[in-house]
């Protein structure tokens, strides 16, 4: 068994763990490989353990190593995680099926012009700044479920979670509790919380998904 591979059965154990903690079913969080930075040959090993869902942050780094990978492997669920740019709306929509960082009223009206095109629907997720963070995309959390209800009504798009990444340097249980709230406010089910620092504490507040990459891989070096 490569380290990877023992990685991700670890990684499920504490998920599984934290879950029964939380008084929750394990099955009820997803656990997204995050394959950021890495070549196609150290993903490989982790789809063999059985790993089938996936996140990416940037869209050409996807295009460049996804779709072999995902003809292979044809279960895959590719997320992307990371800030999407209009101009990548038709590469993002084609590859990815679930996206997890609609921040914005521009790639609302990309993203449903674009699956109008194509026929092609992946799931969508609206990224909240629950920081506040000037550097970090994301939306507002004041206007978390008027920005769902405006993606539903105007552009009709199907929302069905909410994502966030807490300030590094910050507790981020108060970070993941406010999403927690922010998707009952907004009518949506899933949460895209916590990653290999914290994704246990997340799982706690109500996670979803959780996102965990140098937990799996090992350092990006």
């Amino acid at each position: 068994m490569t380290d990877a591979a023992q990685n991700l059965r670890t990684v499920r154990e504490k998920i599984a763990e934290a879950a029964r903690a939380a008084s929750r079913p394990p099955e009820d969080v997803e656990l997204v490989a995050v394959s950021k930075t890495f070549p196609a040959e150290r993903i490989g090993p982790v789809i063999e353990a059985g790993q089938r869902v996936f996140g990416e942050n940037r869209v050409q780094e996807a295009v460049g190593k996804w779709p072999a990978l995902k003809e292979a492997f044809p279960e895959i669920e590719l997320h992307l995680i990371g800030p999407l740019q209009s101009n990548k709306a038709k590469e993002a929509v084609a590859l990815f099926d679930v996206i997890e960082t609609v921040d914005r009223e521009k790639i609302a009206a990309a993203l449903a012009a674009e699956m109008e095109k194509q026929g092609r629907r992946p799931r969508l997720y609206v990224q909240v700044n629950t920081g506040l963070e000037e550097q970090k995309t994301g939306i507002d959390p004041r206007e978390t479920a008027s920005f769902v209800a405006r993606c539903r009504e105007a552009h009709g798009l199907e929302i069905e979670g909410l994502m966030c990444i807490p300030p590094i340097d910050e507790n981020p249980g108060p970070h993941f509790a406010l999403l927690e709230k922010l998707a009952s406010e907004a009518g949506v089910e899933k949460r895209s919380m916590g990653m290999s620092a914290d994704f246990e504490t997340a799982i706690a507040f109500g996670a979803t998904a959780v996102r965990v990459g140098s937990a799996i891989f090992g350092s990006r070096g």
